[in-house]
């Protein structure tokens, strides 16, 4: 690999985890639904893969084939995914399913990501094979199904499989909160880079003391490369949570923590504030955080009144406010894009709201730039306070371009690009998006335009949102997360579960685009809360909402990574089969006289 050593860090995933092949007292811990834990050493993880990966080619694959993977136990999932990497046979994660709601909506998209990705075989347990098995008609190249329980019973000694950097390592399935999901062509080379960029040049580890614990889902780029693919590179132990475990019990993130002295965590805005909610001050009491010097925070929009609720909650248990560490990152460019440095927390910029909306980042009078003491008050409806997402590292590059291509000065908004060795080379066997979405940039280099909005203060870059999902009412732009952080603050709706779109309207109120928000909600008089989300909106934006649909509970469509699908939500509204609820749970958790009607 040109432009750096590699005896930093390896030049394959196949050559670090053989790398790690005598430590038998490291490794990952697996920490089942109840409660008890799997140790396997470096060292063991290394000899069950080799197992697998010859199993793999005692079925028939051979380098460069495609195995598809719906497991939900991390453990298996781990073990599973290292096996195909050392056969130089190429995973695709994919979202497992736990239930038979909405199946029709999942076989669709495990057929659709089978086909894309060409998969000869599906791996997946005996519990979740009902839930995959009716789609091998639907994929023609499919061979058949496979249960984990199946794979590598059997003595098939070791393949031998040259594995060169440049190979395909693995493909990432975007989520598709915007389109169909996409196959990210992530190659060894990619893998190596940005492991060294996030793990070494952004948040220094040390691998005399430091462990990972994570809660995340393994078939996303952040729990997978973050806690798997980065710590394997890097010879980092973790700890590892089933994800519904936290989904149910927020607080077992904050007890793992303590109990195995974990330094490095990292999870989206979402999870930081439901621990901020959910936690009483009696679950704090008995906890010792101080052991936590990264706490993460990327995937979504960072919201710092979230991060302050949480370091207020839980400064009890000796948190330190400086262990956040603010990213941004996306599947195209392998995991991570910019970090901010360590040890700084959260620093953030307010700027003047009506600025933002023409296209500038102005600073509030009497607010310094990027400082890190923001007035927690200044959520109202003259300003606004982004998140510092910090600078890219060593060998990458940002840009901000104007639609044209023309890079864009400090403080103009623009779409976010960057261009570096962890950059993948684009989506399999889509050379149309592919060519969309990596191009020549304003230097005439090829780019990765992110599809991303925003813009950078003295080399540092804040994010406003999507550009395909930009909202714009009478020439003001605004940023959908925005509006729906606003909603979700409101007492009785659900956080998180709001989206604003715009649809064209022809009608008293105007011609043009106009405001729809969707939300689902804990209260009952479903009426009173449309004209509060209303009220909120004009408050802080001054803009008039054309409707307000409050939803059954569950119901607005989501990613498999839980993001909301705000094109799926404005598509349902415009066919009229968006749910409308008359009624809604009430704060007690008990089902008020409800229904719904498309």
């Amino acid at each position: 690999m040109s432009g750096r050593d590699p005896k930093l860090v390896p030049p394959t995933l196949s050559e670090a985890l053989r790398r790690l092949s005598n430590r038998e007292d490291r490794g990952f811990v697996f920490v089942r639904p109840d409660g008890t834990e799997r140790f396997c050493s470096f060292r063991e993880l290394g000899v069950e893969a080799e197992r697998r990966a010859a199993d793999l080619h005692a079925r028939g694959l051979v380098k460069g084939d495609r195995l598809a993977i719906a497991v939900p136990d991390p453990d298996e999932f781990v073990l599973s995914f290292l096996g195909a990497v050392m056969g130089g046979v190429v995973p695709v994660p994919i979202s497992p399913q736990l239930s038979f709601k909405n199946i029709e909506s999942y076989h669709d998209t495990v057929a659709h990501i089978a086909n894309a990705s060409g998969a000869s075989l599906l791996l997946t347990t005996a519990t979740t094979r009902q839930y995959v098995d009716p789609i091998v008609p639907r994929a023609p190249k499919l061979r058949g199904v496979v249960t984990v329980d199946e794979l590598g019973k059997e003595d098939h000694g070791k393949v031998d499989v040259a594995i060169d950097p440049t190979d395909l390592a693995f493909l990432q399935f975007t989520s598709g909160s915007t389109s169909r999901p996409k196959g990210v062509m992530v190659s060894h080379r990619n893998l190596a880079w940005n492991s060294e960029s996030f793990m070494i040049h952004g948040l220094a580890k040390d691998s005399s003391f430091d462990k990972g614990v994570t809660w995340l889902p393994l078939f996303h780029d952040m729990g997978l490369i973050g806690f798997v693919v980065g710590t394997i590179f890097t010879d980092i132990p973790v700890v590892f949570l089933p994800t519904a475990s936290f989904v149910r019990n927020p607080r077992i993130w904050l007890d793992k923590i303590h109990q195995h002295r974990g330094t490095i965590t990292y999870a989206p805005n979402f999870a930081y504030a439901l621990v901020a909610k959910r936690l009483k001050d009696k679950d704090v009491a008995d906890l010792d955080l101080s052991c936590l010097r990264r706490a993460g925070c990327g995937a979504e929009p960072i919201q710092a009144k979230t991060l302050r609720d949480f370091a207020a909650k839980l400064a009890p248990a000796k948190f330190d406010p400086k262990a956040f560490l603010p990213s941004y990152g996306m599947a195209e460019a392998t995991l991570a894009i910019t970090f901010v440095p360590h040890s700084t927390g959260v620093r953030t910029d307010v700027i003047e709201k009506k600025s933002l909306e023409g296209g500038d980042a102005k600073p509030a009078a009497g607010i310094e730039a990027g400082g890190a003491a923001a007035d927690p008050s200044m959520h109202h409806a003259d300003v606004q306070e982004l998140v510092n997402c910090g600078r890219p590292f060593p060998e990458h590059a940002v840009a901000i371009v104007d639609e044209a291509g023309n890079r864009l000065g400090d403080r103009r908004v623009g779409q976010i690009l960057t261009r570096g060795p962890s950059v993948s080379a684009g989506y399999y066997e889509e050379p149309e998006l592919t060519a969309d979405a990596f191009k020549a940039g304003p230097d005439g280099e090829t780019w990765l335009y992110t599809g991303d909005l925003g813009y950078t203060v003295d080399g540092e870059v804040f994010v406003c949102g999507r550009l395909k999902d930009m909202i714009i009412v009478r020439g003001r732009n605004f940023y959908p997360n925005d509006l729906e952080w606003v909603v979700s603050e409101l007492p009785s709706v659900r956080r998180g579960n709001v989206v604003a779109f715009s649809v064209d309207v022809n009608g008293p109120e105007g011609q043009g685009e106009q405001l729809v928000v969707a939300a689902e909600a804990f209260q009952a008089d479903a009426e009173a809360l449309k004209e509060a989300i209303a009220q909120a909106i004009v408050s802080n934006f001054s803009l008039t909402t054309h409707d307000v649909v409050i939803v059954p509970q569950g119901t607005l469509p989501r990613t498999s990574s839980g993001k909301p699908q705000r094109r799926k939500t404005r598509q349902l509204y415009l066919d009229g089969t968006l749910g409308r609820a008359r009624a809604v749970q009430g704060k007690d958790g008990q089902p008020d006289d409800a229904g719904a009607s498309a």
